[in-house]
């Protein structure tokens, strides 16, 4: 069969090409943006790329079109497909007819954490020699991929909650039907497809409606909106993090913890990791791999050799004695947690933190009153102030506690890091983009400074 898919350079849909391939398809794609890393992990598989949604990419015509949620009406392709009335389907949806069908799924979901507990899951499963197939948001360290189909019944998915492509305006994790389902926490996000919490709340609660009766729903105890969900309808078992499932920290900065099940301790979690954030997402792992069958005991072993996908408090580097890190926070409550793992890493020593607000909902505004408490954990904040930003940053920065200043480009935020930063301090890079390859500048610029 002949698949091309539209908008094939993302995470998400050159997974899907991936899997789509090792199956024996033939695989071509387009996109907007072809260019590395994907582009060339594609190209590697066999994937013939195009670039841009001229129509002649659909001659002759393929089997089937699938187009993803980034494409919308008015696209040359989407409208040569439309007329012609060509064979298409979502991303999520050729999954779930193509993939899950006959698998144990196991998703994570929620606002945050749902990459790092994705990968954790996978690499569990994968300690414990059940082979998983898996499609992730980023690429573990222990695999080097984001996605394959596996040897085994079980299938670990990242499950987003972001809609699935203009025909189709269901959160794409209702495709997946899970037996096993992390919600990891649940907050307003996504203000370009939904109008406020109450939206996404239905859209968990679509979700819950499809797990079975012999499945499992993993929930955080202190999480009101995620109760507010189980309250609409729960029909499978539940256990909380938090109640049935508890950890205890050794170190405070979460690096240490023993694994409580039952108040019965289970073994002690040491690990690379750090924050409050990763010891809950580990956590919700193994509970997640229990239900697979895989005991604690193993789980546990597995995660102390965990290494977390990029883009997740990943260390870029270290020159002239500063430290750069480079992480995927980009909603406020994100941007905390991991400063506060940070803070609780690095003692007293000082945290410079970049950040570039990036997502639709940071540009359209909806966390400009809780912006400013995120980085009260760092001693200076650098801002990229984006062009099309509609609101203004003056007044946030007004009240910050911690010296925030605003820049006009990633140069001027180098240059200024580049002549500010001392021997022992910590860079932490935050963004869900490429932020115009400042990581690299930055650790290229500090390695020729003069720094005293």
């Amino acid at each position: 069969m002949h698949i091309h898919i539209l908008g094939i350079c993302g995470t998400f849909m050159g997974g899907i090409a991936a899997i789509a391939k090792s199956q024996g398809h033939e695989v071509t794609g387009s996109d907007l943006n072809v260019y590395p890393p994907m582009s060339t992990q594609l190209e590697a598989l066999g994937i013939e790329l195009t670039q841009g949604f001229d129509p002649v990419q659909l001659q002759p015509e393929p089997d089937v079109v699938v187009i993803g949620n980034a494409l919308s009406r008015g696209n040359p392709a989407v409208e040569y497909i439309l007329e012609r009335n060509l064979n298409y389907t979502s991303g999520p949806q050729w999954l779930s007819e193509n993939i899950l069908k006959d698998r144990w799924v196991v998703a994570a979901s929620g606002t945050h954490g749902k990459t790092s507990t994705s990968s954790m899951i996978a690499w569990i499963l994968e300690y414990a020699g059940l082979e998983p197939g898996f499609l992730i948001g980023g690429i573990p360290e222990k695999f080097g991929i984001s996605a394959r189909l596996g040897a085994s019944p079980f299938f670990v998915i990242e499950a987003d909650e972001y809609d699935s492509a203009f025909f189709d305006k269901r959160s794409k994790f209702v495709h997946y039907r899970p037996r096993t389902l992390v919600i990891n926490n649940l907050e307003f996000d996504h203000a370009d497809i939904f109008d406020n919490l109450a939206a996404i709340q239905k859209q968990f609660h679509h979700l819950m409606r499809i797990l079975p009766g012999n499945g499992l729903a993993l929930i955080p105890d202190q999480d009101e909106n995620v109760k507010e969900v189980i309250d609409m309808g729960c029909w499978s078992e539940t256990q909380t993090l938090g109640k049935h499932w508890k950890a205890e920290l050794i170190e405070a900065d979460g690096s240490q913890f023993n694994v409580m099940l039952a108040d019965q301790i289970q073994g002690k979690v040491s690990w690379s990791l750090f924050g409050e954030h990763n010891v809950n997402n580990g956590m919700m792992a193994i509970a997640a791999a229990r239900h697979a069958g895989v005991q604690p005991q193993i789980a546990i072993e597995a995660l102390c050799q965990f290494v977390n996908a990029k883009r997740r408090m990943e260390l870029l580097g270290k020159e002239n004695g500063v430290t750069v890190y480079d992480d995927f926070a980009h909603h406020p409550t994100a941007i905390t947690t991991t400063l506060q793992g940070l803070r609780n890493r690095v003692g007293n020593e000082r945290i410079l933190a970049v950040l570039e607000p990036r997502s639709a909902t940071m540009k359209m505004g909806v966390h400009s009153k809780t912006l400013c408490d995120s980085w009260q954990q760092a001693d200076s904040v650098y801002l990229l102030q984006p062009d099309n930003l509609s609101w203004s940053m003056d007044e946030l920065i007004s009240t910050s506690h911690v010296e925030v200043r605003l820049f006009k480009s990633v140069e001027d935020i180098v240059e200024a890091v580049a002549s500010e930063v001392k021997p022992s301090d910590h860079v932490l890079v935050m963004s869900n983009g490429g932020f115009g390859g400042i990581h690299q500048k930055l650790l290229s610029k500090i390695k020729r400074a003069d720094i005293k």
